[in-house]
């Protein structure tokens, strides 16, 4: 993945420096390093050939990275950027993550997992301007790490979450980073009117030793989920499929076997929505921004920070794909150089259209910070009880009351 690569190495540490420089050029990458941020600068603004990516220490002797990542940032849009950081520096890092960078890396890691990363980020993005990673949350992060998990077996794969989350692209990643990468990767969409048993044997047989993503795979006709059951016995073919949170319902009422549920159940990934992910959505728009951005023949200049805000707030029903449409429209309509929380919301400019009581106010900024807490301890109540400074009873009433 990194032959022909075109990297800048920005590492005023030599030892780190030297072990980086050597190991990429021994993956076939061409690399520039360089150790001032007064040096990396010109050498990402003006290089002699196309960046494909920036390995980025955040503390250099003259500067930051942030100094660097938001000077390009300026006047193009920047290439992705891998941050390097100290434990000290994760909450400089994450807020690089929020205004575009790729990904980040804290000191001591694994080399194995530094060319992991930097492989994720140069498989780029999509024709939808997705990245290749979930977020910067730890939600997002553990379903990233799943991915990784489930694309070292031969088991089937359930993933499970609302529309606009980016499901076939996590089967498509977990299918990419298999030994089955080499061999086809097919998609059957059980959610067509023209799905039927014999479209889905089709799909089966394009995929000899390759993957079969089934999308809505709770859509399936009686005869489909019979014949889906014994290719899981007889076939050579992997299974990924995809469905939303409440298919055991299905089950429950006769629609779907339960023991092909069960069979797809091996590997599960649950995909939080958006709206129990604030920090996502913010990274995401980053995201989206400059892979749009970069199509635009007078590039817009950013994301304000009201835009942000107001991204943060929004309970995004529609996931992702609401937050693609509604930037595409921003960047369209937005009159500066600059994306306002009006040319993604305008409903906020309809007179009061946009506020809400403030009882309702507190409930959302309530649940928002709960959210908040439960992802830090990992879900643990009582710590996020502690966190948030009121009793696990209290915290547990509110959790009910909120529908969390």
């Amino acid at each position: 993945m990194l032959k022909g690569r075109y990297l800048i190495l920005v590492e005023d540490d030599t030892l780190m420096g030297h072990s980086l420089l050597q190991r990429l050029e021994l993956e076939g990458a061409e690399v520039t390093w360089v150790k001032q941020t007064v040096r990396a600068i010109p050498a990402i603004r003006t290089p002699r050939r196309r960046v494909d990516a920036v390995i980025c220490d955040i503390r250099l002797p003259d500067g930051t990275g942030e100094e660097v990542f938001n000077t390009v940032s300026r006047t193009a849009a920047p290439p992705p950027f891998l941050f390097i950081t100290g434990q000290g520096d994760i909450d400089q890092a994450v807020r690089l993550l929020r205004a575009g960078g790729a990904d980040y890396l804290t000191k001591p890691f694994d080399m194995s997992d530094f060319l992991h990363r930097l492989t994720q980020i140069l498989r780029g993005e999509g024709e939808s301007g997705l990245p290749a990673q979930t977020g910067i949350s730890a939600m997002a992060r553990q379903v990233d790490a799943q991915v990784a998990e489930f694309a070292k077996t031969d088991r089937p794969v359930l993933i499970r979450g609302g529309r606009g989350l980016g499901k076939a692209r996590l089967a498509r990643r977990i299918h990419d980073q298999s030994d089955r990468r080499a061999a086809p990767f097919i998609t059957f969409n059980a959610m067509e009117a023209d799905a039927s048993e014999a479209g889905l044997v089709d799909a089966v047989n394009q995929a000899p030793e390759g993957t079969l993503y089934i999308s809505g795979v709770g859509r399936l006709a009686p005869r489909a989920q019979n014949r889906l059951a014994a290719f899981l016995e007889e076939s050579s073919t992997r299974v990924i499929a995809s469905c939303g949170p409440r298919i055991e319902e299905k089950a429950a009422a006769g629609d779907f076997r339960s023991d092909l549920l069960y069979a797809l159940m091996a590997c599960e990934i649950g995909v939080p929505p958006l709206s129990h992910r604030p920090e996502d959505a913010v990274w995401l728009a980053g995201q989206m921004f400059q892979a749009l951005n970069n199509q635009r023949a007078v590039p817009l200049r950013g994301l304000s920070d009201l835009a942000n805000a107001a991204i943060r707030d929004h309970d995004w029903p529609g996931n992702g794909r609401e937050l693609r449409s509604r930037l595409l429209r921003a960047m369209d309509v937005a009159t500066g150089e600059w994306v306002f929380p009006a040319d993604i919301f305008p409903e906020l400019s309809q007179s009061t259209a946009g506020l809400r009581p403030l009882a309702e106010a507190r409930a959302i900024a309530e649940r928002r910070q709960i959210i908040a807490a439960l992802d830090h301890t990992g879900g643990q109540v009582a710590a996020a009880a502690r966190l948030l400074k009121v009793s696990r009873t209290t915290l547990w009433e509110k959790m009910q009351k909120l529908g969390l």
